[in-house]
């Protein structure tokens, strides 16, 4: 299987994977990053605020299968919390083939 770009419509992408169309990935969505010491892990409770390193209103990342896919915020509709996209990271590696 090559990894280049092809000239592929989307539509014949999309018809090319037909057969995965229902296979189920997981998706992780990281609201952020931190460290605690082990006595202030003891210490948790109900109400405790553990602090990140990401500013409040950072875009989240998004792993899909635990490969960093894309960026996002988080979207509230009624009782639904979802993740907007925002950017599409580019594949790992393709910084280093250009």
């Amino acid at each position: 299987m090559s990894s280049s770009p092809t000239s592929s419509s989307s539509t014949e992408t999309s018809t090319q994977f037909l057969g995965m169309h229902d296979v189920r990935c997981r998706i992780d969505v990281i609201v952020g990053h931190g460290s605690i010491t082990v006595r202030d892990c003891l210490k948790l409770q109900r109400d405790s605020i553990i602090r990140l390193r990401e500013a409040a209103g950072d875009d989240l990342l998004v792993y899909v299968q635990g490969v960093p896919a894309a960026s996002g915020e988080i979207v509230v509709d009624d009782e639904t919390t979802s993740v907007k996209i925002t950017e599409i990271l580019p594949p790992a590696g393709a910084e280093a083939e250009r």
